[in-house]
């Protein structure tokens, strides 16, 4: 019995992606594959079904996004299938299918398989059939990995086996895996729902995948015809340094490669044999998990990739030693220039502002478009690393996943931050949310348009408030007051944007706080109304008291026992699946 190739398998990924508009309307596949199961000649009874086969995709009237169909008796039995996009609405749904039915036989001409997809639909026709135990192999060998997966025994809740396909000369390998933060009961229900859709996409009374994957952040399933075991494995092998490479890239961690204090760890500069610059933070090995896990949230991390975030490049855990390779950054971060005297005046707003539009987008990323929700929970001047051509990227998120800090949104309990740049509900209660992270985005609008830090910011001789300063100083019509005086004025409507959408972050009520994509659009779109912000968290009605804030690089400790809070001791990401 022959089976379908990897090359046709359907794919359902559950993890959001931004979709580009097309400025063209002209239809065309993000991809296509032509089969290798041979060629029908012209005219035959093979071309006449699925002519019949591809007529009634372009004119049926789908309503529920998806259509199949068979037509014919092997040798020319054609089966066909459309999966739209489940929000994908009918009318466009239809356009898609015929729109794939036309073209698809114009890519694979006289081929008697072939697949494709788009933005809308996925579309695929063959000439192999399958017989209906290979379901039951398929879903017995599900079910055995799911009970393995789930077992309290499996730290990573993961599992991979294999069986024999009754009278054939073929294996079916399997994996089923879930998020280790889920219990042993949320993983059997994250699975058992994936495998619900196995019914409708993959094993169909007309047709079954050879081979499937289905993925979500929590939990994700696949099963091959192959074994794809090695895939992972290559992929962490790929990620690993030896601790060898690693010295000799840092001359041994040497001093005169220390770059500073980082989340966690102390960062040094190194450079490996190729001359790729790299950055190397050395973790305090009894602050993290075991190997497995930390290995396990390392592949997460290394797959999130954004041109505002510092890029993970890998791993070594040899010799007691726990470290991370990132890419190097070249211009250090932030705050090294925005409140260095010399180097902050030669900042100009069209710097300033390419840098709030980056974060903005980084943090949009992490919080919707990346395959795991991740809240950042450390959102600074000190977290924002500037390249060659001050384009910001993102440092330090994910740590809250390699160092097992407080899974759960509910509320954390053990409050870590900086001073100034949390919210109050984090703060008072520990209530972790987006909001958060959107909290301290704008004190760090705030900051970057006044070219001071919150924990210092003071006008002439006179420490103030920096929310309640902006906030007050918005609200009589001299908001100017607050920017930067090397700031131009050719940009004062851009500038006084900033402050407004800066203002509208730091509301105190994190309900009234906007969305990272509502702040982007904010961002993007100078058209687009602004609502009047209320009052900002920790508003004052008197001058900050000096006791009260930190200045430099020093840590400090707030009045309150209720949390802990450094200037650039830790950084904390919170990641929760979506």
């Amino acid at each position: 019995m022959d089976f379908l190739t990897p090359l046709f398998l359907l794919v359902l990924q559950f993890i959001f992606i931004s979709l580009i508009p097309k400025t063209s309307a002209q239809f065309q596949f993000l991809y296509s594959k032509c089969g290798n199961t041979g060629f029908y000649t012209p005219n035959s009874t093979y071309q006449s079904n699925l002519k019949t086969v591809l007529n009634s995709l372009s004119t049926t009237q789908v309503t529920n996004g998806y259509y199949n169909l068979t037509v014919g008796q092997k040798p020319d039995k054609v089966e066909a299938m459309v999966l739209c996009r489940g929000d994908v609405p009918v009318n466009t749904c239809r356009l898609c299918m015929r729109d794939s039915a036309a073209n698809l036989p114009l890519l694979c001409p006289n081929q008697a398989q072939a697949f494709g997809y788009s933005d809308h639909c996925i579309i695929f026709y063959s000439n192999r059939y399958f017989s209906r135990w290979f379901n039951n192999t398929l879903t017995a060998l599900m079910k055995n990995l799911q009970n393995q997966a789930s077992s309290e025994n499996s730290e990573l809740k993961s599992a991979s086996g294999q069986t024999n396909l009754t009278g054939t000369n073929k294996t079916m390998y399997g994996l089923v895996q879930c998020s280790p933060d889920l219990s042993r009961h949320d993983c059997v229900v994250c699975v058992q729902d994936l495998f619900s859709f196995f019914p409708r996409w993959f094993v169909t009374p007309t047709f079954t995948a050879a081979g499937a994957r289905v993925i979500t952040p929590s939990c994700n399933l696949r099963y091959e015809i192959y074994s794809f075991y090695e895939e992972e494995i290559e992929t962490l092998q790929s990620l690993q340094y030896s601790i060898g490479t690693i010295k000799v890239a840092t001359d041994d961690f040497s001093d005169n490669n220390y770059l500073g204090e980082g989340g966690f760890g102390t960062v040094y500069k190194g450079k490996l044999p190729d001359h790729q610059e790299i950055a190397v933070k050395r973790l305090a090995r009894n602050s993290v998990q075991g190997d497995l896990q930390f290995k396990n949230e390392i592949l997460i991390l290394a797959k999130l990739q954004h041109r505002n975030l510092v890029r993970l490049l890998g791993f070594c855990l040899e010799e007691d030693e726990m470290l991370l390779i990132y890419e190097f950054v070249t211009n250090k971060s932030l705050d090294n220039f925005l409140f260095d005297t010399m180097q902050g005046k030669s900042m100009p707003w069209e710097t300033r502002y390419k840098i709030i539009n980056g974060i903005a987008r980084g943090l949009l990323y992490l919080h919707e478009d990346s395959r795991l929700r991740i809240i950042h929970r450390d959102l600074k001047a000190g977290n924002v690393l500037l390249d060659a051509e001050f384009n910001p990227k993102i440092a330090d998120f994910g740590m809250a996943r390699l160092f097992n800090i407080d899974q759960t949104q509910a509320a954390a309990s053990r409050i870590v931050g900086t001073y100034g740049y949390m919210a109050p509900e984090y703060v008072l209660h520990g209530h972790v949310s987006m909001k958060s992270d959107v909290f301290s985005f704008g004190v760090l609008i705030l900051e970057i348009v006044s070219g001071q830090r919150i924990s210092s910011f003071q006008i002439g001789e006179n420490p103030e408030n920096l929310l309640t300063f902006a906030w007050k100083n918005w609200l009589e019509g001299k908001a100017w007051n607050l920017v930067d005086p090397t700031s131009s004025p050719a940009f004062s409507t851009e500038i006084l944007r900033c402050i407004h959408i800066g203002l509208l972050c730091v509301q105190h009520n994190m309900a009234d706080r906007p969305s990272m994509s509502l702040v982007e659009l904010m961002l993007s779109s100078s058209s687009l109304s602004l609502q009047v912000p209320s009052q900002p968290a920790f508003f004052t009605r008197s001058h900050t008291p000096a006791n009260a804030t930190s200045q430099g690089n020093t840590s400090g400790q707030s009045t309150s026992r209720m949390f802990e809070c450094s200037i650039n001791e830790v950084s904390m990401t919170e990641i929760y699946p979506r």
